[in-house]
């Protein structure tokens, strides 16, 4: 399956294999190259990254299989600011009372963990991993992927609308953003928009940033707004986004494996990164950290 997930989304995405991971990396903006601090396996197909800052320590969603297989046996990981792993994942399917199939994005909201998992939203304490609860979207979904605390408080999740089979990746229809809101009620809020299999989202300056796996547009929506609008370009098969304190918008794309500088046109800012999936940005330290989604594997990068 991982096999035919690798082939279908490097069609989706017209990859491109650049320099192995091993490389040293190149920030072509006027700053020292970021450097990577650690690269640390024991992961098993990692998605997405949250840096808990109460806790202090990067969440990390393992789908561990299928990524729409509802197997039962998802997980997330603890992987500490120096480099070590957790031995016993914090929340894992089957365990304690939790269903978790296929986890993706995740986001905090005051003591609530979410995580998007293929057509659910499920709630977890944050600090003890008990289950709290889920928010099912029914036919409206087939493949929950990022998830983010919007700037009006509310939950957003993407529907990137694909599916895999034998031909390959393929879409369903459903692609959008959903907006969960007061007492759990649900409402699409980029139907028709144009951007095509959504991914990446984040919140920043009071609007909600998305990105698109099969294309290099990234869109922004204020809260109240009936349409989305362009912001900028990566290089396109968008997976995470996330801003910088200094403003700099940064995507982690697939097509050329890296991760980019978003602007009028695309800047390299970390390359060698094979399969870059959701990463987090961890602030106190002003780190990056990315997981590499057919790696196993999760790397700890300083910047400048």
């Amino acid at each position: 399956m991982r096999t035919l997930l690798l082939a279908a989304l490097v069609l989706a995405a017209a990859c491109e294999r650049r320099p192995a991971a091993d490389e040293a990396a190149r920030d072509t903006t006027a700053m020292a190259a970021p450097s990577r601090l650690h690269a640390v396996g024991g992961f098993s197909t990692p998605e997405s990254i949250l840096h808990d800052t109460l806790a202090d320590v990067y969440l990390v969603s393992n789908i561990n299989g299928d990524p729409a297989g509802k197997d039962g046996n998802g997980f997330i990981s603890r992987l500490r600011p120096d480099g070590t792993l957790d031995s016993v994942p914090f929340i894992a399917g089957g365990r304690d009372g939790v269903t978790l199939n296929a986890p993706k994005g995740m986001a905090l909201r005051g003591d609530t963990l979410w995580v998007s998992d293929i057509d659910v939203l499920r709630r977890f304490d944050r600090a003890t991993g008990a289950p709290r609860g889920s928010v099912a979207f029914g036919a409206r979904a087939g493949f929950l992927n990022d998830v983010a605390l919007g700037p009006d408080g509310a939950i957003y999740v993407s529907e990137t609308g694909v599916r895999f089979g034998a031909n390959g990746m393929e879409t369903t229809g459903l692609a959008g953003v959903f907006r969960v809101g007061p007492g759990d009620v649900i409402e699409r809020i980029a139907r028709d928009s144009g951007l095509a299999a959504p991914n990446g989202i984040t919140a920043h300056a009071g609007r909600l940033v998305m990105g698109s796996f099969t294309g290099p547009e990234i869109y922004a929506w204020t809260p109240g707004q009936a349409a989305i609008a362009p912001v900028g370009r990566a290089t396109g098969g968008v997976d995470g986004l996330e801003v910088l304190d200094d403003g700099r918008m940064l995507a982690s794309v697939w097509n050329d494996s890296s991760i980019v500088v978003v602007g009028d046109s695309a800047v390299a800012f970390i390359r060698g990164l094979p399969s870059p999936a959701d990463f987090t940005v961890d602030r106190r330290r002003n780190r990056i950290v990315v997981p590499l989604f057919m790696e196993d594997r999760v790397e700890v990068w300083q910047l400048p």
